[in-house]
This record gives C-alpha cells, structure tokens and sequence, in this order.
C-alpha cells in the first residue's frame, strides 16, 4: 500500500450497481493512499448490487460535505445509475465539481448521468449499448478502456475497471503512483 495522500474522493452508489466497478474503484484508491468515501444515495446505508452482493455505506451522500472533496467517481449498473439519476445531491454535486474543474469519473452507464447534466463536451467511453441513451452530447463514443478529456475520466465496463481505477490514481497522484501501484497488483503491460 502507497503511503497515506491528503486526496479525497467521494463515490456515490445507489441499490443496483456494479460490483466489480464500485469495489475495484473503492479498492485501488485506497491501496493508493486515498481517502475514499462511500456514500449512499438514500438512508440505507446497506445497497445491494447488480449481482445480489450487498456493500455498506461510510455514509449517505446527503451527510457528504462536497468542499472536502477532490473529486467524485461514480460505478456503472443500468439500475444503480436509474436509482442516481433520481439524486438532486448528486446532480448538483455534479454541477459544482464540474464548475470547479474537480476530477468526475464515471464508468460503464454512469455516463449517462454526465451526458443529462450536458457535461460530455469530448469525446468518451461507456457500456456500448448506452451510447443509444446519449442524447445531449455531439461527442463520439470511443472503444477504449478509459479515457481523460479535462478533469472527466470515462470508462466502458466492468473489464476495464481496473485500468480506470488506475487513471484516476494517475490523475490524483500522478503516473509514478500509478505505475508503482500497477506493479505491486501484478500487471503487466
């Protein structure tokens, strides 16, 4: 494990989630040295995933303090993100990240969270059959594992959560961190 940062991300997540996505997320982050906040998008500090595995909540994102944050990262699963679309605390989080240029990440359908705020000004990466649910942006989808436009990583899936929970070490700390950690988890590339 990377020595302790002073970063902080929050991520959100509501019942139906990806679990590899959101554990890869919470996992790497934190085996990086940065503080991550799990935040429920309703009371229930329990949510159950996509595919029946249940994660407890640090919090509910209505207790989060948005100014102790450096950046948000959200997990995909259709359902999951169904469930944070209907969260105004998380889109006006949205908002303000996004005005003050923090870090957003989100992978799989969490994209299509970006694309309602109209935040998706390049191009991107999602689940390929979300593309069809873009309907704010002229960007194109691109068939990579992630990608960083700016302060706004996107990914495509459960496959490539590894890699994104990667970049965002490598947006937060930097590529030595990243490399570092990309080794002690035995990747090879």
């Amino acid at each position: 494990m990377s020595k302790k940062s002073n970063k902080q991300i929050l991520v959100p997540f509501a019942e139906g989630f990806e679990e590899i996505e959101l554990v890869s997320i919470v996992d790497i982050l934190r085996r990086a040295g940065v503080g991550v906040s799990l935040a429920s998008i309703d009371a229930s500090p329990t949510q159950k995933g996509a595919h029946h595995i249940a994660i407890v909540a640090d919090m509910s994102l209505e207790d989060a303090k948005i100014d102790q944050f450096d950046g948000i990262v959200m997990a995909g699963g259709m359902l999951g993100v169904q469930n944070m679309q209907k969260s105004s605390t998380l889109l006006q989080f949205l908002q303000t990240f996004h005005s003050q240029q923090k870090l957003i990440g989100a992978i799989c359908a969490a994209p299509i969270i970006l694309d309602d705020l109209k935040l998706l000004k390049q191009d991107f990466c999602c689940y390929p059959s979300c593309e069809n649910l873009m309907k704010n942006t002229t960007a194109s989808r691109l068939v990579l594992p992630y990608i960083k436009q700016g302060h706004i990583i996107t990914a495509t899936g459960p496959a490539s959560a590894l890699e994104f929970a990667l970049g965002i070490v490598e947006s937060l700390l930097g590529i030595e961190e990243k490399s570092k950690l990309a080794k002690e988890l035995l990747r090879y590339a």
